[in-house]
């Protein structure tokens, strides 16, 4: 090692010393931060978490120090929340005090900042309230929203009829739908399955949810800094997102030449109305960039979350014939073949309803919901958590409670059953979060896996090129979110 680079580590070592200090001398006598592990200067406790799998760090790390504990993640404190309790107490007994957005580096370099996801405090306030007025009046949770996904499944259903049986994998089929349903929303329109453009879309979307998913991006969202600059698959997210930017971009440039503002057909022309209507004021955030990035955050939460949930429960069905054979038996009985699955019947099904809870308890799609932070000082517990403070609830330690959940690790729809086979509720089941940030589309996405699940289960029986005892349901990725393993599957029509 030459003496230049024996003097860079040790300018940086001296650097990462002094921010320590600096950080200690900001909150000393204000209260003491939650326990944690010794923390290594620059690096942290990065060592001490295994980035394949979080959720596992974790809990290890909640045992030996508490449901509330301190991680330091590169230069940067946060306070993860473990357990049903200590998440409840913070998102929602004390909502407002945790209702920021934690600092996530690489959502905020392909965003620009821009959008609903990364946003925060009166910003994030009007635009939160406009998206939900805006996606109300166009229907999300109105029976004009449930006809629309009616009409999808449809659609899906001929689409996996020309498989004829035969094995393929569910990915881009999968995606189709909910996709269509968020495009019938922001912009209109409908595509066809094999249209090659809405098929590139899907495509950047699933090898967006891959990458930043990936060890490489927690990585980098420890040390951005020091990584940005470097090459890295967060280079290639942010090409991924530029080029949805552009797909996005095209759309509202059309829709600004078409717009009629006694007739707005969808999000896009009431985003413009809305420009129009504060165009007097410089400092308003309703900007073209930023209802770009508003429907590229609305396209994420609603497409490749609810497409990922449908191909993650298909194959917990493959794995687990017993329980497909108790749904065909639901939906014999209940709808039978001669119309489409509705909300209504979700009351009178409650194995079908028992089983959706599970699928999406048990695959766990983003164990770490969105980070939070704390719009104040605070004093939590007994622990004193400066504001901005980034704040990790561990969903995983909620929806594999073993208390709540017996035998959490097994796929088990008794989990929301009674002992007399009625549907059971539980606050512990917090897929989409809680709280001031709990998922913009959830009513939306409780829909579209009801009546997905329910319309493909009632005209087809599913079978496995391999023995359901060989099928194996263990993540390829568990970072920001879980991505289930590649496999396939026949749709033997019934």
């Amino acid at each position: 090692m030459d003496l230049s680079m024996v003097i860079e580590l040790g300018l940086l070592l001296c650097i990462s010393c002094l921010l320590l200090i600096l950080s200690w001398k900001k909150n000393f006598g204000k209260g003491k931060l939650p326990p944690g592990p010794i923390s290594l200067p620059i690096i942290g406790n990065i060592l001490q978490v295994n980035l394949k799998n979080i959720p596992e760090s974790l809990s290890v790390l909640a045992k030996k120090y508490g449901p509330v504990f301190t991680l330091q993640l590169g230069m940067e404190h946060v306070i993860v929340l473990h357990g049903y309790e200590a998440v409840k107490e913070a998102l929602i007994d004390h909502g407002d005090k945790f209702a920021d957005r934690g600092h996530i580096p690489i959502l905020e370099y392909i965003s620009n900042g821009l959008g609903i996801g990364v946003s925060n405090g009166e910003r994030w306030k009007q635009l939160r309230r406009f998206c939900l007025m805006t996606l109300r009046n166009f229907g999300m949770g109105k029976r004009s929203i449930e006809e629309r996904v009616q009409e999808e499944a449809k659609n899906l259903v001929k689409e996996l009829e020309k498989t004829k049986g035969l094995p393929c994998d569910p990915t881009f089929i999968l995606g189709c739908a909910p996709c269509n349903v968020i495009c019938s929303i922001i912009f209109q329109k409908h595509f066809d399955y094999k249209d090659q453009k809405f098929l590139h879309l899907l495509k950047l979307f699933e090898e967006d949810m891959k990458i930043v998913s990936s060890p490489w991006i927690q990585v980098y969202n420890c040390f951005p800094s020091l990584l940005h600059h470097l090459p890295g698959s967060h280079h290639k997210v942010y090409k991924i997102i530029h080029l949805i930017y552009e797909f996005i971009f095209e759309e509202v440039k059309e829709h600004q030449k078409t717009l009629d503002p006694s007739n707005p057909r969808d999000f896009i022309d009431c985003y413009l109305m809305k420009m129009e209507q504060e165009k007097q004021q410089p400092q308003s955030i309703f900007t073209i960039e930023n209802l770009i990035y508003i429907a590229i955050d609305l396209f994420s939460a609603g497409t490749e979350t609810t497409s990922t949930t449908l191909r993650y429960g298909l194959l917990l069905l493959l794995k687990h014939p017993e329980v497909t054979g108790k749904i065909h038996e639901e939906i014999d009985r209940v709808i039978g073949r001669n119309r489409s699955p509705c909300m209504e019947d979700r009351n009178k099904m409650p194995y079908t309803y028992a089983v959706i809870h599970e699928i999406q308890r048990y695959i766990d799609l983003i164990p770490n919901s969105l980070p939070h932070a704390v719009t104040q000082d605070i004093h939590f517990r007994q622990y004193f958590i400066p504001k901005g403070t980034t704040i990790i609830p561990s969903l995983t330690s909620v929806l594999y409670d073993d208390k709540e959940f017996p035998n959490p690790n097994q796929f088990d729809p008794g989990h929301f059953l009674d002992e007399s086979g009625k549907f059971k509720k539980s606050d512990y089941f917090m897929p989409f979060s809680a709280g001031k940030r709990i998922c913009l589309g959830e009513s939306l996405a409780r829909m579209e896996l009801f009546l997905f699940f329910t319309t493909i289960l009632q005209n087809f029986t599913l079978k496995s090129p391999m023995d359901p005892k060989d099928i194996d349901t263990t993540p390829t990725a568990s970072g920001f979110g879980k991505v289930p393993p590649f496999y396939e599957l026949c749709f033997l029509s019934l």
